[in-house]
């Protein structure tokens, strides 16, 4: 499977499933996974904690990039599993955010308001 030729829905099933299987369903809280979220988050950043590696030193460090794949896969894993547990559209919601997004932040307003250092 790739992002290309997956689906949010079977990403979300494939999750429900899993679950599922080892009956893990009565952990499955929002409290708790907004928990788990965090934790999984927080040793995603724990990979870049006193670190100043450059976008071309990380992608070229095998090591370093599964860990961080495998983080990310965590986080993605939890925040499917709260979507699944609260019963949310993902694809809606992001889409109604970005909406959000796009009208406090106009690209007119903000492409290049930065300081490069």
């Amino acid at each position: 499977m790739s992002d290309i030729s997956s689906s949010i829905s079977e990403l979300k099933e494939m999750m429900k499933k899993f679950v599922k299987e080892r009956d893990w369903t009565v952990y499955h809280h929002p409290k708790e996974l907004a928990i788990a979220l965090s934790i999984e988050s927080n040793e995603l950043l724990e990979l870049f904690l006193f670190e100043n590696r450059t976008l071309d030193e990380i992608q070229g460090n095998p090591k370093l990039m599964k860990m961080i794949s495998g983080e990310v896969a965590d986080v993605f894993a939890y925040l499917l599993s709260i979507v699944n547990t609260l019963n949310l559209d993902l694809t809606s919601i992001f889409t109604k955010k970005m909406e959000k997004n796009r009208e406090k932040y106009p690209f007119t307003e903000f492409y290049g308001n930065y300081t490069k250092k």
